[in-house]
This record gives C-alpha cells, sequence and structure tokens, in this order.
C-alpha cells in the first residue's frame, strides 16, 4: 500500500512540475490570440539589476514571432546566402537564401530539430519570415515570407505536406513586404491568405492540405490574420485585405457582409479585435474604425472611423471597454472604446521617450499586470487603468538588430509561456523565466 501512495505522490508531482500543466503560447498572440496570458505565479515588477536570462540559443534573422507548445519552442528564420539588405520600405530586397524552421527543448534552447529549404525572396524588409508558427496538436505550421506553407510533425521535423502558395494560386508575386498572415486552424481547417485570381483566402484541410474552398478577389491581400468571431448566432472568418472587411461563412467561404476598410499603403496588418457586441479595426491614417455587431444576423453597423489609436502592424489590447495601444510614433494610448475618446497618452514605449515613424510596442495583459515589449528589446511590467500608466519596472532584454528609419529595432511579438518570456532577434532567441 505504500509502495502505491508513493508511486500515487510522484504521479502528481510529475503532472504538477511538466510543462503540459503550464500555459502554452501555441500560436501568434496566446492560445486564444488575444494577448492574454492567464498563468499565475509570474512577477509583478521586475528587480534594478533585471532579470537573467534562463537560455540563449543562436538563429538567424527574421520578423516573426516563437511559439510554444508540448514543451517545445518553435521559430522561423533566414540566412541570407547573396544580395543586398538595405533598408527601403518601397523597394523589394532581391535576396537568395535558406528559409528555416527550428525547434528547441523549452527548459535547454537546445536544437531538436530544424528543417531548411532554399528560398529567393524579392520582398521589402528583406530579413526573413514574418508569421509565427502555429501549434495544433502534434502538427505544426509555418508560412514563410515567399508563401511556402509547411504542416511538420512536432516531434521529428517530418514534412506531413507543403505548398507553395504562389506556385499553386498563379500568384505573380509576394506582397510588397511578404506573407505575413499567421495561419488560423479552427477545427479540421487551416485558414491562410494566399492571393491570386478569386483566392485571396483558401480553407485547407489542416491535416492534408487539400484545398476545401477558396474565396474573394483583390490584388492587395494585404497581411491581416485571418480572425474568428461568433456574432448574429453564427460564426464569422473576417478577411481584412487591403481593399475591405469582409465576413465569411467557415464551412463555405461564402460572403455574409463587407465594410470598405482602405488603409493607406495597402497595409491592412492588425487582425480585427472582438469586443462584447462591438468589432475593433485598427490601421494608418484614418482606417481605424469600430463597428456594432448585429445581434440577430451576420452584419455591422459603423460606430466610428479615423479616432482611437492607429498602430503599424502592433496590435492593441481592449479591456473593460477601453483599448490599450501603441500609434504609429510610438504613442502608447488609453482610449474609450464606444465613443473613440482619448483618455490619456505616454511615451512610455517610444524609442528613447521620442516620437518616432513606425514605432511598435507589443502589449499582453495577465490579469491586472501588462507586460509590455519595446522594439529597442525591453521588457516593462506596467498598470495600466483609465487613471494611466504605473510603471513598475524595465529590463534590456534582447538586442535590437534590425533596421528601420535610422534606428536599430526589435520587430517580433514575444511569446509568454511556462511562466516565461520567449523574445528573438536577428541572431538569437532567448528565454526568461518570469515566475515569482
Amino acid at each position: 500500500m505504500a509502495w502505491r501512495l508513493t508511486g500515487f505522490i510522484f504521479a502528481i508531482s510529475l503532472a504538477i512540475l511538466s510543462p503540459a500543466a503550464a500555459d502554452d503560447w501555441n500560436q501568434w498572440l496566446g492560445p486564444n490570440r488575444d494577448s492574454v496570458w492567464n498563468e499565475t505565479g509570474i512577477i509583478t515588477s521586475i528587480p534594478e539589476a533585471g532579470l537573467k536570462a534562463k537560455w540563449r540559443s543562436p538563429i538567424s534573422q527574421g520578423f516573426s514571432g516563437p511559439a510554444v507548445a508540448s514543451g517545445r519552442v518553435f521559430v522561423t528564420d533566414y540566412v541570407v546566402e547573396k544580395g543586398d539588405q538595405a533598408f527601403d520600405p518601397g523597394k523589394r530586397n532581391q535576396l537568395t537564401g535558406t528559409e528555416r524552421v527550428h525547434c528547441l527543448d523549452l527548459n535547454t534552447g537546445k536544437v531538436l530539430w530544424t528543417h531548411a529549404y532554399p528560398c529567393e525572396y524579392s520582398i521589402s524588409y528583406g530579413l526573413g519570415p514574418r508569421a509565427t508558427p502555429t501549434v495544433d496538436g502534434e502538427n505544426v505550421y509555418t508560412l514563410g515570407g515567399e508563401g511556402h506553407l509547411y504542416c511538420f510533425d512536432i516531434a521529428d521535423g517530418s514534412v506531413k505536406w507543403m505548398k507553395d502558395l504562389k506556385q499553386e494560386y498563379g500568384v505573380k508575386e509576394a506582397p510588397m513586404w511578404g506573407y505575413a498572415a499567421h495561419p488560423l486552424v479552427v477545427g479540421d481547417k487551416l485558414f491562410c491568405l494566399v492571393g491570386g485570381k478569386g483566392s485571396v483566402a483558401v480553407a485547407f484541410n489542416k491535416n492534408t492540405g487539400d484545398e476545401i474552398w477558396r474565396a474573394l478577389d483583390e490584388e492587395n491581400i494585404g497581411y491581416c490574420p485571418p480572425t474568428m468571431i461568433r456574432a448574429g448566432g453564427k460564426d464569422q472568418l473576417l478577411i481584412w485585405h487591403a481593399a475591405s472587411l469582409n465576413s465569411l461563412n467557415p464551412e463555405t467561404g461564402k460572403p455574409y457582409w463587407s465594410v470598405k476598410i482602405a488603409p493607406a499603403y495597402f497595409m491592412s496588418i492588425v487582425a480585427p479585435i472582438k469586443h462584447k457586441n462591438h468589432l475593433l479595426v485598427t490601421g494608418l491614417q484614418g482606417s481605424s474604425t469600430l463597428l456594432e455587431l448585429n445581434p440577430d444576423k451576420p452584419g455591422v453597423t459603423e460606430v466610428w472611423r479615423g479616432r482611437g489609436v492607429q498602430p503599424d502592424h502592433n496590435p492593441p489590447v481592449v479591456f473593460e471597454d477601453h483599448i490599450y495601444g501603441v500609434d504609429v510614433k510610438g504613442h502608447l494610448r488609453c482610449i474609450e472604446l464606444v465613443s473613440g475618446k482619448r483618455i490619456w497618452e505616454d511615451l512610455a514605449t517610444a524609442p528613447n521617450g521620442r516620437p518616432a515613424a513606425s514605432t511598435t510596442g507589443f502589449i499582453v495583459r495577465n490579469g491586472k499586470h501588462w507586460y509590455l515589449t519595446t522594439e529597442q528589446g525591453e521588457l516593462i511590467i506596467a498598470k495600466l487603468s483609465p487613471n494611466g500608466y504605473q510603471e513598475l519596472g524595465r529590463m534590456s532584454m534582447i538586442e535590437p538588430t534590425a533596421e528601420n528609419w535610422g534606428r536599430k529595432i526589435v520587430w517580433s511579438h514575444p511569446a509568454f509561456a511556462n511562466r516565461c518570456v520567449f523574445a528573438r532577434n536577428d541572431k538569437e532567441i532567448v528565454c526568461y523565466s518570469l515566475a515569482e
């Protein structure tokens, strides 16, 4: 009897201590794609001396964030072999190189497997892949900067299926800033922005890669990830391409409704956010829009346009009827959702505390505390509320290595999982413990 009790206690201890017992960050913006991190036992301030890295692992270039699931970390990068990577947002870099997908051990950063394939780039900001891997069960899905869509077995990196989206759908060239819309898995379907005639959005069978349906026709597909919501008694797949926001039946691809929202430079990037009976769209130069969702059937009514926060490509967070986000020039803002009224703004996330073009800052909420990462590679813990911004500490987390408008930047959203933060630049991926 004693050995049985001891074995039972041991099994329970393993369950508590194993990575599976902790929250995963299996895709862009976390499990629900809402920038919410639900783990407990997390530090709520940063000591003056900062935190010590748990591990570092060398990787190469890329904007794609890491995904963390099943005790593993997945990240993609690009190794340049030939070409000019000079910064010019209006010019495509012509590059020859290799795209790679890495799987690392969550606790040590040790590389468990890598898949590499040759890839020629003809995109601006040609540093590497943009889309964060999406982990679903035993599969991980990756989308490269030139449209190489892969499904891997997470255990050994074997390829279950792959699609060269440009070749298969007759796409002349990738979007100016590359394929960037993070693939979405819901049920047995994988939704992806593709391009080509009548195939802005495509639903694939997630297990085989077979096409289920294709929908929408628009030359500039944009960069916004497919987004699933429930409203008007129906599941609705939202596709925001460079001309309009569209609601589709996820089973068939047939349209429910469409609203013209055409951001500057074809930059439909940030995923729409559903909050109660509203839908928030954020983008540049007056394209930020609030829509009210019809409660009885799929449909929307415009509430306001051209207010709130207007980010370049970093998503805001909506909490307790307020929007918290970093505007295009670096102002951290609190906006009243329904009115669009600005409550306050702060330059806490701006480079060196000063406004700058195309500034990025990422925001994640954990309970009443907020974990902000700046494009200078800093981690900030703060409290955000309509009453203002209260900083509880900051530290340098990772070196900014890319370039934008004459300054060094990190434009990769970190992952928060296993009571840790995982961040990458163009040289390494790093893990810091945030456990109490």
